[in-house]
């Protein structure tokens, strides 16, 4: 940016859809440095020492995926992907690592990963203190809530809360392997740092699913996977069960988590056709994934697209919802003076599939693509070349190598 420049970088004709401003229409937005310097109707395009013209395509907040898994352990097998080589090309700017590491591990993933990547992490500690994938996430000795805790109090900055999953894959339930004995530790350890409890569940008999999201979590906390097989989403006579809305009216939250096998249209589209939608979008994104049934951020919002959710409340449970989740408020929105993340999105109109995993499918007729990512104001992703000039129009400092 130079002298005559109020702003680095105009994006300019675009739709904007910013929920959190109640912005849904024609508007360009500016950006000086790694902040949002103005948005409003017909910016002027001298004032900018680059203008991209994103007329046919909608502007939003950098999107938020609250389920992710990127913090590669020291095992040789794991399920993390890696955060940058997935996150910018959904117009994925935050990733909220979920408990793939406990208290023993987190230095080595902040080390690792968060300190070092482009994409903003934040992680939610596994109240397991070695994290996840092994038998070490069935004994109860492991799950100090304390422990916990103290990781999350020790660096608020990135913790955004606390994570419970896997805890019944060993039979049976006895006196050394109690039902609750993760969910509660979990919430103990939610109490003492203040922060929210996200929750993967199998329901068994010994611990009921609507005593989990009417007696166990508390307000706040969240139950991911929310459309899987194993929960009674709709009743004998397919209605959504009534103790969904119990548990939403005393404030537990819904997210989609899709995963692996955490997401089945049979669950998900009777229940989004009564009204009954998650309150935020995210993916669990890890390597069993990545090249089937989830694939990326935005083929997850597609199918809420493509379940009837407009595309201004899948933006919304997009950024918004996700950002207040993790207390995290000031993202997932275009404010002037906020962190310039940024998605730009195309909007395509056709005959698409998508698939749930139980290997089945839907069609539908529109497609979002991102096209341009932003990340505290700099473009990170521009496959088609939206912010370029035509070669023939390129300066010389265009051709000049990187490095």
């Amino acid at each position: 940016m130079t002298a005559s420049h109020q702003y680095d970088l105009l994006l300019k004709n675009g739709h904007l859809i910013d929920p959190r401003n109640h912005i849904d229409g024609k508007m360009d937005m500016a950006i000086a440095g790694d902040r949002i310097a103005a948005v409003g109707p017909d910016l002027n395009p001298a004032l900018a020492a680059q203008v991209v013209d994103v007329a046919g395509h909608y502007v939003t907040p950098g999107i938020i995926d609250i389920h992710v898994h990127v913090y590669h352990t020291r095992e040789p097998e794991g399920l993390s992907i890696m955060a940058d080589s997935h996150s910018f090309r959904s117009g994925v700017t935050t990733m909220v690592d979920t408990g793939t590491a406990g208290a023993k591990h987190f230095l080595h993933f902040k080390r690792t990963v968060i300190d070092r990547v482009k994409t903003r992490i934040f992680a939610y500690i596994n109240i397991v203190d070695g994290g996840m994938l092994g038998d070490f996430e069935q004994d109860v000795s492991t799950m100090d809530p304390e422990l916990a805790a103290s990781i999350v109090l020790a660096y608020p900055e990135v913790c955004v809360g606390i994570k419970t999953a896997h805890y019944w894959t060993r039979e049976p339930f006895d006196a050394e392997h109690p039902p609750w004995a993760a969910v509660e530790r979990a919430v103990a350890a939610g109490d003492i740092c203040r922060k929210p409890v996200m929750v993967d569940f199998w329901p068994r008999p010994e611990r009921p699913y609507d005593e989990l999201i009417l007696k166990k979590m508390r307000p706040g906390d969240i139950h991911t996977h929310v459309f899987a097989q194993q929960f009674p989403v709709l009743d004998a006579q397919g209605k959504v069960s009534r103790f969904l809305y119990e548990a939403r009216d005393r404030g537990v939250i819904f997210d989609v988590g899709h995963g692996a096998g955490s997401f089945w249209f049979r669950n998900a589209q009777p229940a989004m056709e009564q009204g009954f939608m998650p309150d935020s979008i995210s993916t669990d994104l890890h390597v069993n994934n990545v090249h089937g049934v989830v694939v990326d951020m935005q083929t997850t919002m597609n199918k809420m697209l493509n379940l009837g959710m407009p595309l201004q409340e899948v933006i919304y449970r997009s950024t918004v919802t996700p950002a207040q989740e993790i207390g995290h408020p000031e993202l997932g929105n275009l404010t002037v003076g906020a962190e310039a993340d940024v998605a730009v999105f195309k909007l395509l109109t056709g005959e698409f599939g998508y698939v749930d995993c139980g290997r089945a499918k839907i069609y539908g007729d529109q497609k979002i693509e991102c096209a341009l990512t932003l990340r505290a104001g700099k473009i990170v992703f521009d496959p088609t070349g939206l912010s370029m000039p035509r070669w023939q129009e390129a300066p010389e400092a265009y051709w000049r190598l990187p490095w």
